[in-house]
C-alpha cells in the first residue's frame, strides 16, 4: 500500500502519467484504509501503543496529500495552500517528536546496560576513558559522548537530535523542491481572430411625444406644451466589429497554431513571504477567466493555477503560459535562482508579468525592486492611455481601481517591442471577486475589460512569437 501510494505521488507531482481517475481512486482509497487502520488499532491502543501511534503517524502524510490533492481538484487553492503548510508543519513535528523517543530510549538502554554492569573498577576505568584522547566516546546516541560535555549532557544530546533533525529535513526539502519532474505544456486553443478595438455603437433613439390639439378661442386657459416636443434617447451598446477575437486564421475564436484541447488560463505566482493566494480560485480570479471566455468566445480551462518558480521552469521552452500574475500586500521573497527564473521566462519564453498591488505601498515597493532584480536594465514608465493594451479590444479612457494604494497610473516595462511587464496600482484583483469591493458596477466592468485587454495581449503576442519559432525551426 505504501509503495503504491508513493507511486501516485510521484505521479502527481512529477511524471504526469495516471489519468485523474486513477488518482482519484488511489489517494481516496488509502487515505480510507488510514482512517480505518487507525479506527480499528485506537480500540487496543493502550495493549499497543506503538502500533497505534505508528499506524497514526503513517497517517498524517497520507491525509496531507490527499488533503492538499483534492482541494487542488476541486478548485479550493485557497485550502489548499493551507493542507499545503500546515501538512508539512505537523510532518515536521511528528517526526521531531519520534526523534527525540528514539534518542531517548536508546539513551535509557544504554545507561541500564551500564547500570546492570556496575562495579568500581568499570567506574574507574570510565573515568580514565573520558580523560584519555585514545578512547573517547563517540556514539550521539551515547549521553557520555564527549563533545556532550559534563554540564548537562542529556540535554545537549537533546538539542543536537533537534538541531541534526531540522537539518535534515530542510536538506530534504529543498532536494525534493529541485526535482523538476516531467515537461509541462501550456497550449493555446486553436482557432484565429484579429486584434481590433470593440466598436462602440451608439443608437440614438426620437421619441415624439403626444401632441395637443386646442381651441385658441375656449374660454378655459390651458399651459400648451411644445407641439413637436421630442425626447432623445443614447443608447450605447457594445458590438463587436468583428466576429471572432484572437490572432491569425482559424475557425473559431482563438490562435493561429493552437490545439484543439488548448485552453487560455490565469496563471500566478506563488512565492514566499506574503499573500500571493489573495482574491484567487473560484470567487476571485476565477471570475476574470469566465468573463474572458464571455467577451472573447475563447475556450478557457476549468480553473486558475498557481505555480512556483521551480514550477514555472517546468514549462517547455516554447508552450509555457504567456501571462504570470502576481499580486499580494506584503512581502515578495524571491532567491536569485528565483529571479533567474523569471529572468528566463520573460527573455528565453517570451513571457509576461501582471502585477496588481493587492493593498498597501509597501507591495508597491516591493513589486518595483523585485522588477529591478529582473530586468535591471529596463525602467518602468507610464502606460498610456491610447497604447494597444489600453484600446484592444476595449476602449480604457482611464485606469479603473478600487483604491489607489500605489498610485493612480499603470506602469509598464517595455523591452524587445512589447511590454513585458504590467503593473496595476490599485487592487483590480479585487474587483473581479464576489462583491467587487463595494465599487460602483462602471469601475468593476472597466477592471473586467482592463484584464481582458491584458490577457488578449499577451496570448497574442506569444502566439505571433511561437509561430516564429515554429517557422525558424523551433519546436511546437
Amino acid at each position: 500500500m505504501a509503495l503504491v501510494w508513493l507511486f501516485a505521488l510521484a505521479d502527481w507531482l512529477w511524471i504526469h502519467m495516471l489519468p485523474d481517475s486513477v488518482l482519484h481512486l488511489v489517494f481516496g482509497s488509502i487515505t480510507g484504509l488510514v482512517c480505518w487502520f487507525v479506527y480499528k488499532q485506537s480500540k487496543s491502543r493502550n495493549e499497543g501503543a506503538i502500533i497505534f501511534w505508528s499506524l497514526f503517524s503513517f497517517g498524517i502524510p497520507v491525509w496531507w496529500h490527499a488533503g492538499v490533492y483534492f482541494c487542488e481538484w476541486l478548485g479550493l487553492e485557497v485550502f489548499r495552500a493551507y493542507f499545503a503548510r500546515g501538512g508539512l508543519a505537523v510532518f515536521f513535528v511528528t517526526g521531531l517528536i519520534w526523534v527525540v523517543w528514539a534518542v531517548e530510549q536508546h539513551a535509557q538502554k544504554i545507561e541500564a546496560l551500564r547500570r546492570q554492569a556496575f562495579n568500581l573498577e568499570n567506574v574507574l576505568t570510565r573515568k580514565k576513558q573520558k580523560r584519555s584522547v585514545d578512547h573517547k566516546i563517540w556514539n550521539p546516541l551515547d549521553p557520555d559522548a564527549w563533545y556532550y560535555g559534563q554540564k548537562s549532557p542529556r540535554l545537549n544530546q537533546s538539542l543536537n537530535g533537534f538541531v541534526s533533525y531540522t537539518v535534515l529535513f530542510c536538506l530534504i526539502c529543498m532536494i525534493l523542491s529541485q526535482f523538476q519532474g516531467c515537461t509541462q505544456y501550456y497550449d493555446l486553443p486553436a482557432g484565429g481572430g484579429e486584434n481590433q478595438a470593440v466598436q462602440q455603437v451608439v443608437k440614438v433613439q426620437k421619441i415624439i411625444r403626444k401632441k395637443f390639439i386646442l381651441n385658441p378661442y375656449s374660454a378655459i386657459n390651458y399651459n400648451t406644451p411644445e407641439l413637436d416636443d421630442v425626447k432623445l434617447e443614447l443608447n450605447e451598446v457594445t458590438a463587436h466589429r468583428y466576429t471572432k477575437m484572437g490572432f491569425g486564421e482559424g475557425d473559431g475564436a482563438g490562435f493561429a497554431g493552437g490545439t484543439s484541447d488548448g485552453t487560455v488560463g490565469f496563471v500566478r505566482l506563488e512565492y514566499p513571504g506574503g499573500d500571493w493566494n489573495q482574491d484567487f480560485g473560484i470567487g476571485g480570479d476565477m471570475n476574470m477567466l469566465l468573463k474572458y471566455a464571455e467577451l472573447t468566445g475563447q475556450k478557457v480551462a476549468k480553473k486558475t493555477k498557481a505555480y512556483s518558480a521551480a514550477q514555472l521552469k517546468t514549462f517547455d521552452g516554447v508552450r509555457c503560459p504567456p501571462l504570470l500574475y502576481i499580486t499580494g500586500q506584503r512581502n515578495i521573497s524571491l532567491g536569485n535562482n528565483d529571479i533567474k527564473i523569471l529572468q528566463e521566462y520573460i527573455n528565453d519564453k517570451h513571457g509576461m508579468i501582471f502585477g496588481d498591488n493587492g493593498g498597501s505601498r509597501h507591495f508597491h515597493n516591493q513589486f518595483i525592486s523585485m522588477m529591478q532584480r529582473i530586468l535591471p536594465d529596463v525602467r518602468p514608465v507610464r502606460i498610456p492611455t491610447d497604447d494597444p493594451i489600453h484600446t484592444r479590444p476595449y476602449q480604457i479612457a482611464r485606469v479603473p481601481y478600487v483604491a489607489p494604494h500605489g498610485g493612480e497610473e499603470a506602469l509598464g516595462w517595455f523591452a524587445d517591442g512589447r511590454w513585458v511587464a504590467y503593473y496595476h496600482p490599485g487592487d483590480i484583483g479585487d474587483a473581479w471577486a464576489d462583491g467587487h469591493a463595494g465599487v460602483s458596477q462602471d469601475i468593476w466592468a472597466n477592471c473586467y475589460r482592463l484584464g481582458v485587454n491584458i490577457m488578449s495581449y499577451a496570448h497574442i503576442e506569444h502566439a505571433k512569437w511561437r509561430l516564429a519559432q515554429k517557422q525558424s525551426g523551433g519546436d511546437e
